[in-house]
């Protein structure tokens, strides 16, 4: 019995370590947007680096089905994470484009599908709200992109 109950844990902490760790690595941008903005990112446990400069990361809990649903309405099963992270308003990257226009860039959430990433950007002090009524008012969502290994 005590075999038993030491096996079901290890396997649901791989399982939680898997749907922590979906995003990290070296991710090709797919969308228009990605490859006209952020080029080429990748995500190590406390860091993110997009067209070669790198900003901190913070994990602040993964996101829920239905956040997941009212974000990227059109992807499939996956997992995915809010994160903490702090990107200059006037930092500029591809092209001279910024991610949130002169605002910083406060909250990245993603959504691993496959071999798929998404991702959303948005401003702003407080969690963004994932809720299709909050984001079809919201003026703090900076934008989405797309990516592939």
């Amino acid at each position: 019995m005590k075999i038993c109950r030491l096996m079901v844990g290890i396997v649901v902490l791989c399982v939680v370590g898997q749907a922590t760790a979906q995003e990290k690595g070296y991710w090709n941008a797919t969308s228009n947007t990605a490859r006209s903005i952020t080029g080429d990112l990748s995500f190590a446990p406390d860091k993110i680096t997009i067209n070669f400069t790198t900003f901190a990361l913070a994990q602040i809990r993964t996101l829920k089905p239905d956040e997941q649903q009212a974000l990227f309405p059109d992807v499939g099963a996956g997992a995915g994470n809010l994160y903490r992270v702090q990107i200059p308003g006037d930092k500029k990257f591809l092209r001279k484009n910024t991610l949130c226009g002169s605002d910083e860039t406060d909250w990245i959430v993603t959504w691993v599908s496959a071999k798929t990433l998404h991702v959303a950007m948005f401003s702003g002090g407080s969690i963004p709200t994932l809720t299709p009524d909050a984001l079809a008012s919201n003026q703090r969502l900076c934008g989405t992109y797309m990516y592939s290994r």
